[in-house]
């Protein structure tokens, strides 16, 4: 969408503000001997609390209120009551909702106490690419150009990007215009941001793969050559300065 006048700025960052304020929350209770559908539960309470609604149930039918994934899971991981969540895990959790009309999506993935299996170096990673990244989004910057210093930071810090997945225009659904925001540089894509449009700007860095394949249960995702995948994401409206980062009480720089 493109936020056109104060009202609607203030319903996007309301909408904003429960995403990141669940997904903080989440990852406070996230802890070793849960279960992830046990995370996924108390994520549905804290948005109920906020009077929002699970964007990929609402338009998905998803199986859960929000998509948690673990280790080898690279995303859209269902919560289940036997997957019990262990210390060292690399865990990625994406939370997107709806309230009152507008919709934000944010994800971070990090480690469950202690890094014992070595993952933080993937996870910084995608962090300070994802912050590179939305500095250097303005109006008029080609969308093709952002991909393109994303896979580039990527493969100084010795990593690879997701190519089959991607962030999105949002606001009034889950995804909208401009479509497909990848984290490598599209030669066909011609697309710029336009100023105060409202997109999601995403990172995945990955350790081997560099395409996501869906398993047998039609959601969960893994790397065509295995290993492991970091995820982080700001819901953001588009200035022709800094960008507004809707979503930054999730705190996932911090």
């Amino acid at each position: 969408m493109s936020i056109t006048n104060e009202e609607e700025l203030l319903g996007m960052k309301k909408a904003s503000d429960a995403v990141a304020l669940t997904l903080k929350e989440m990852r406070n209770f996230a802890k070793p001997g849960i279960s992830t559908r046990e995370l996924d539960l108390f994520g549905a309470t804290v948005l109920k609390e906020f009077g929002a609604k699970s964007a990929p149930y609402l338009t998905y039918g998803f199986p859960g209120w929000t998509c948690i994934s673990v280790n080898n899971e690279f995303c859209h991981g269902i919560p289940s009551p036997t997957r019990i969540l262990q210390e060292g895990d690399l865990i990625n959790i994406d939370v997107s909702a709806e309230l009152n009309g507008y919709w934000s999506d944010n994800g971070a993935s990090f480690v469950l106490g202690n890094d014992i299996n070595q993952h933080q170096k993937l996870i910084q990673a995608s962090q300070e690419i994802l912050h590179k990244a939305i500095f250097a989004i303005r109006g008029g910057v080609r969308i093709s150009d952002i991909g393109h210093l994303m896979e580039t930071e990527a493969k100084k810090r010795g990593f690879k990007v997701i190519k089959n997945l991607a962030g999105h225009g949002i606001g009034r659904s889950l995804h909208e215009e401009p479509g497909d925001i990848t984290n490598y540089r599209d030669p066909f894509n011609k697309a710029r941001f336009k100023k105060n449009s409202v997109v999601a700007i995403e990172t995945f860095i990955s350790t081997h793969s560099t395409y996501a394949v869906e398993q047998n249960d039609g959601w969960t995702m893994v790397g065509n050559k295995g290993g492991y995948m970091a995820q982080h994401e700001h819901t953001i409206v588009v200035t022709e300065e800094k960008p507004i980062i809707l979503t930054e009480l999730n705190q996932i720089w911090l």
